[in-house]
C-alpha cells in the first residue's frame, strides 16, 4: 500500500536562481503551491531561492511548468534544478526564513512607482494617500538600500525603521503586495522629509518641507532634491533665470539638461516621441530618453541649446510624483555632483560641497547605501541603444552556459565606466561608475569594488583592464595583483574590449567584422586609436583597416578646441603656405604666429599626441564647418553635425581612398572646403563614413558586421548605417541591453577573460 502512495506523490527540491529577490518571487510561489494544494516551504538564500514542495507527481509537473512561465514580471530564472528527494510527513505550504550560503543571488535594480502603488498613491482613502516612500514588491528601491545578501530587511538601511502594526501585517502576510517587501513602510514608521535652506536660516520643519520646497522653486530658487540613488538639483525647467543661474552655478555652459514630466501628454507638449519611446517613457525602469524637441514649446530655451535633442523621463517616485502635481511645470532634474565627480547620495556631502549651487535641500532620513545615477536610453529606427546603464537597468546580471572556472574582474575604461564581474554561472554588470578624472570619482570606482566584493564574498583569481598606461583602472590593477601575486593580470586593447561587448551580449563565437568607432583608444602602437576596423573572435584579433592618422595639436587641449584637431586636418593634406592663403573662418580665426607655432609643433611632433579617431575627425569636421568655439561636452560637435545633416536631402558623399590599411581623409578635407552650406558638410561627411563601412564590408562577405563606439550614438550616422546593411543584405549588430560606448568595456573585457585559454 505504502508503494501505491509513493507511486502517485513525489516530492523535489528545486534550487532557482536569478533575479528572484526583492521582486515577490516568494509569494508568487506560496500561492501557486496553495492554489495546487501543494505542501512544502519556500526560501530564500544567497545563491537564490529554494523550494521544497510534495503532492501528485502530474500536479508537481504542473506546478514547475508555471514556475517558469508566469513569475513576476520583475523576476527572472538563469537556472532551475530539481532533484526527488524522501516524501515528509507535512501539512500545507509555508514561506521560512532565509539561509545563508556562499553569495551569488542576483541583485535587484531599483524600479520605479509601479501602477497599483500610485492608484493607491492617488486613493484619498488610503492610508498611504500621497505617501513619498512609498512601494510594494513590484517597485521601490533596492540595489541602493542593500547591504548584503540574501536582501532582507535587516540587510538594508530600511533596518531602523521599525514596522508599525499595519505595515507589519501586510508584510507577514503571503497573500498582501506587499509580501516581504522590504523598504515598506508608511506615514507612521517609515522615513520623515526635512527641508533645509541655505540662504536663510527659517528652515521649514518637516511637515511644511515638500510645500517649502515647492514655494522655493516657484521663486526660482535651484533644489537639491534626495531621490533613489542620490541627489537632483532642481529647478523650474520654464523659468529662463533659473536655468541660467543653475548652469553658471554648476559651470555648464551648454551641456543639456534633463528634464522630468509629470505625465506623457505634457512630454509630447515639448517633443515628438515615436511608440518605442513612449513605452520606454512609461517602463518599470522609467529611464532618461533621449528625443527629439519640437521648435516651439514651453521649455527654456537654455536646457539643451543648439541641438535638437532632449533627454526627457517622468517622475518615478512618489516623492517626485507629489512635487510635479503640486507645481505643475516640468523640472530640470540633473545629478547633483561637482565636475568629475560621482553623484553625491547624503545631505551633508551636499551642504559640505554644493550649498554654493543649491539654495535649498529637500531630503529624508533613509540612507543611500549604493548611489547609482539616472539610465539614459535612445531609440533609433529599431534599435535601442543603452547610453548609460544605471537606475532600473543595473546591476545587470547574465547567466553563461557554462560555469565559469574562475572569478573574474573586469575593470571597464577610464570614462563611462562600470565594473563586471563574472562567478559560478553569472555575469554581473554594475551601475554606471563614471569618468575617473578626480581624486573623488576614482574613490567612488574603489568603493563601487567594495560593495560588488562584499555583497558576493567576491576575490577574484583574474582582473582584467584596459592598456591605457595612464587609465586608473589600469593603476590599480597593477597595485593589486602586485599585492596578490597569484591573481592574474589580464590587458585588452580598447576597440577589441568594444567587439567583444557586443559579442557577448549577442552571443557571437563566429569571426566578425566589427567597426569601432569613438573618441579615444589607445593602440597597439602606442597611438590613439578610434577609427578602427577588426576581424575578431572571441580570442583574438586583427586590426585591418583604420582612419588616417592625424596630430592631437595640445594633446587633451584638441578634444576641448576642435579647431587645433581641423588645422591638424589641414597640415597633413595642404602647405603651410597654401593654408596661410586660405580666407576660411578657421584659417582667420588664428593669427600668422599661431599658425606658424602650430605647424612646428606639427613637423616635430611636440605634444601632438597620433589619432585615427572618428569621433575626433567629427570635431575637425565641425570646424571646418565654421563651428569654432569651445566644446563644452563630450559628443557636442557630433550632436550638432546630426542636427545640421538633418536639414539635407542629399546623397552624395566625399572622396576618400585606401592607401594599405589606412582609410584617407584628404577628399573630405579638400571638399569641405569647397561647400558652403553646414547643413551638406553634416550630411556628406556622415554619407563618407558610411560608404567607408560598407567598401571595407563587401571585402568580407560572409562576415557577420558588429559595431560598436560612442560614434554610433549619433542618430543620423546610425539609421544610415542601418539603411545601408538592409540594402546590402548583410547581418549586422548593434549593442541594446549595455552600452555601445565606454560603459560597456568591462562587459567586453570578460568575455575575453571567459574565453582565454592562456
Amino acid at each position: 500500500m505504502l508503494l501505491v502512495e509513493h507511486s502517485y506523490k513525489q516530492r523535489v527540491h528545486i534550487d532557482i536562481e536569478g533575479i528572484v529577490q526583492g521582486v515577490g518571487f516568494r509569494p508568487f510561489v506560496y500561492k501557486l503551491a496553495s492554489t495546487l494544494k501543494l505542501h512544502g516551504y519556500v526560501r530564500n538564500n544567497s545563491k537564490g531561492v529554494v523550494i521544497e514542495v510534495q503532492g501528485k507527481q502530474e500536479v508537481l509537473k504542473d506546478f514547475v511548468k508555471q514556475l517558469t512561465i508566469s513569475y513576476p514580471p520583475l523576476s527572472r530564472i538563469d537556472t532551475l534544478e530539481k532533484k526527488e528527494i524522501s516524501l515528509q510527513e507535512e501539512k500545507g505550504f509555508e514561506i521560512l526564513f532565509s539561509t545563508a550560503t556562499q553569495a551569488t543571488a542576483m541583485l535587484p535594480p531599483d524600479i520605479a512607482l509601479c501602477d497599483a502603488c500610485a492608484q493607491e498613491f492617488d486613493d484619498k482613502s488610503n492610508r498611504r494617500y500621497q505617501y513619498p516612500f512609498m512601494n510594494c514588491t513590484d517597485c521601490g528601491p533596492r540595489f541602493s538600500i542593500i547591504k548584503a545578501l540574501p536582501y532582507d530587511r535587516k540587510n538594508s538601511s530600511m533596518e531602523p525603521f521599525l514596522m508599525c502594526q499595519e505595515c507589519q501585517l501586510e508584510y507577514e502576510n503571503p497573500n498582501n503586495r506587499r509580501y516581504h517587501a522590504q523598504p515598506i513602510s508608511c506615514y507612521k514608521c517609515g522615513p520623515q522629509l526635512y527641508f533645509e535652506s541655505f540662504q536663510t536660516s527659517n528652515n521649514e520643519g518637516k511637515l511644511s518641507a515638500m510645500e517649502a520646497t515647492c514655494k522655493a522653486i516657484e521663486s526660482g530658487e535651484i533644489v537639491a532634491i534626495k531621490g533613489i540613488g542620490g541627489f537632483h538639483l532642481v529647478c523650474d525647467a520654464s523659468n529662463d533665470e533659473s536655468v541660467k543661474k543653475l548652469r553658471k552655478r554648476k559651470n555648464r555652459e551648454r551641456k543639456p539638461f534633463a528634464v522630468m514630466f509629470t505625465d506623457l501628454k505634457s512630454i509630447e507638449d515639448v517633443a515628438i516621441l515615436t511608440d518605442e519611446e513612449k513605452e520606454l517613457l512609461q517602463s518599470a525602469q522609467k529611464p532618461i530618453v533621449l528625443v527629439k524637441k519640437r521648435e516651439n514649446n514651453l521649455l527654456s530655451k537654455v536646457v539643451a541649446p543648439n541641438i535638437d535633442i532632449i533627454g526627457v523621463f517622468l517622475g518615478y517616485t512618489p516623492l517626485h510624483k507629489i512635487l510635479l502635481e503640486k507645481l505643475s511645470v516640468p523640472l530640470v532634474a540633473t545629478s547633483a555632483n561637482i565636475s568629475d565627480a560621482p553623484i553625491m547620495t547624503s545631505e551633508m556631502q551636499i551642504g559640505e560641497h554644493l550649498s554654493h549651487v543649491a539654495d535649498a535641500m529637500l531630503f529624508y532620513d533613509r540612507e543611500i547605501l549604493n548611489a547609482c545615477d539616472d539610465s539614459i536610453v535612445m531609440v533609433q529606427g529599431e534599435e535601442r541603444l543603452l547610453i548609460r546603464g544605471a537606475r532600473g537597468y543595473m546591476p545587470r546580471s547574465f547567466p553563461l552556459k557554462e560555469q565559469s572556472k574562475k572569478k573574474i574582474l573586469a575593470l571597464g575604461a577610464n570614462q563611462k565606466n562600470s565594473i563586471a564581474l563574472a562567478f559560478a554561472k553569472s555575469v554581473v554588470i554594475s551601475p554606471h561608475i563614471g569618468d575617473l578624472n578626480s581624486l573623488d570619482a576614482v574613490e567612488y570606482f574603489k568603493r563601487m569594488l567594495g560593495v560588488f566584493e562584499a555583497l558576493y564574498d567576491f576575490v577574484p583569481d583574474v582582473i582584467v583592464c584596459d592598456k591605457h598606461p595612464a587609465y586608473e583602472t589600469r593603476l590599480w590593477a597593477k597595485e593589486y595583483v602586485q599585492k596578490h601575486s597569484n591573481v592574474q593580470l589580464l590587458e585588452v586593447q580598447h576597440h577589441y574590449a568594444h567587439t567583444m561587448a557586443c559579442m557577448h551580449e549577442k552571443n557571437l563565437h563566429e569571426e566578425v567584422l566589427a567597426f569601432c568607432f569613438d573618441g579615444t583608444g589607445y593602440g597597439d602602437d602606442g597611438t590613439l586609436w578610434g577609427g578602427e576596423v577588426l576581424l575578431a573572435t572571441p580570442q583574438t584579433y586583427q586590426r585591418i583597416y583604420h582612419l588616417q592618422e592625424f596630430a592631437l595639436l595640445g594633446g587633451e587641449k584638441a578634444i576641448k578646441e576642435p579647431s587645433r584637431v581641423a588645422l591638424s586636418l589641414l597640415f597633413a593634406t595642404y602647405t603651410l603656405d597654401e593654408i596661410k592663403s586660405m580666407k576660411t573662418q578657421l584659417v582667420k580665426s588664428f593669427s600668422k604666429q599661431e599658425l606658424q607655432s602650430f605647424y612646428t609643433m606639427y613637423i616635430k611632433n611636440i605634444n601632438t599626441p597620433k589619432s585615427t579617431s572618428i569621433g575626433r575627425l567629427f570635431d575637425g569636421v565641425y570646424a571646418l564647418s565654421n563651428h569654432l568655439e569651445k566644446l563644452d561636452f563630450e559628443g557636442e560637435s557630433g550632436m550638432i553635425l546630426e542636427k545640421e545633416a538633418q536639414k539635407s536631402q542629399t546623397e552624395q558623399s566625399y572622396t576618400f581612398t585606401f592607401e594599405g590599411d589606412s582609410i584617407t581623409f584628404d577628399g573630405v578635407v579638400k571638399g569641405i572646403l569647397q561647400e558652403s552650406k553646414t547643413e551638406e558638410i553634416a550630411e556628406k561627411f556622415m554619407n563618407t563614413v558610411v560608404e567607408m563601412i560598407i567598401r571595407v564590408a563587401r571585402e568580407y562577405k560572409n562576415h557577420p558586421l558588429v559595431f560598436s563606439g560612442g560614434v554610433f550614438q549619433n542618430r543620423v550616422l546610425l539609421e544610415k548605417v542601418i539603411q545601408a546593411c538592409k540594402k546590402e543584405k548583410r547581418e549586422y549588430y548593434i549593442q541594446n541591453e549595455t552600452p555601445i560606448n565606454d560603459g560597456g568595456i568591462a562587459f567586453g573585457q570578460l568575455y575575453y577573460a571567459l574565453n582565454y585559454k592562456g
